[in-house]
């Protein structure tokens, strides 16, 4: 799927030709820990599928912080947005 990504917004939203979707429908961190997770995001650099902010142990702000990979798309069936970590930007396609 490719999203339709105003110019206004940052260099890293703009860069995403593709946005990369997930078959996976868990979060491996928190399957090796045996936490929950509440939702998922994928990250649009590598396509690693991981738990949200609102999930107890925040692997994907964690993956972000490990890798500077800037820009996450949500996993959940019926949300379509990107966020921008570098530059807090959020855009829904």
């Amino acid at each position: 799927m490719t999203p339709d990504i105003d110019p206004s917004f940052c260099e890293h939203l703009q860069a995403i030709t593709e946005v990369k979707l997930s078959d996976e429908h868990v979060c491996e961190e928190c399957i090796k820990q045996g936490t929950q997770w509440f939702h998922l995001r994928t990250c649009q650099t590598c396509g690693i599928t991981l738990c949200c902010d609102q999930s107890d142990e925040t692997h994907m702000t964690k993956h972000y912080h490990a890798e500077r990979h800037p820009v996450i798309a949500s996993a959940q069936p019926d949300e379509r947005w990107l966020w921008c970590y570098v530059d807090e930007q959020f855009v829904e396609y």
